[in-house]
């Protein structure tokens, strides 16, 4: 089971730029080649901008020609949190930090080998530490 992390939004908004607060916590995305990782070929794990769970590993990111990072596994089995979400007229599976229920992206069936999978996520949503 993964500790949460709570905080309100206030909290939040201190800690956060505004756009990282418009994605993460009001569940916003960013424009697509404008994030600072999506074209990111460094060896790394990325994590969670709001508390810095290991979220997803430079060894599973492919380039997806979205304009977002796509990953097509999480690092762990329970670093992600997933719900229906029905915006914008489509039917998508939203992908949420499951330590601290922060708005990453989404997944879609259409990714690659192994899994199949594509976890589009916001550049804003994460941070890089090279030093894993």
């Amino acid at each position: 089971m993964v500790e949460k992390v709570s905080k309100s939004d206030a909290e939040w908004r201190a800690e956060l730029t505004d756009e990282q607060f418009a994605v993460t916590r009001n569940k916003g995305t960013e424009r697509p080649y404008s994030g600072a990782h999506h074209d990111s070929k460094e060896a790394a794990m990325y994590r969670c901008v709001c508390c810095g769970a290991a979220l997803f590993s430079s060894e599973t990111k492919f380039d997806s020609k979205t304009g977002w990072p796509s990953f097509w596994a999480p690092a762990d089995d329970d670093a992600l949190g997933a719900e229906d979400d029905h915006g914008f007229g489509m039917v998508r599976t939203e992908v949420t930090c499951a330590r601290c229920d922060a708005h990453l992206g989404h997944v879609f069936p259409d990714g690659p080998p192994p899994t199949g999978q594509r976890y589009c996520i916001n550049s804003v949503s994460l941070k890089i530490d090279k030093d894993e």
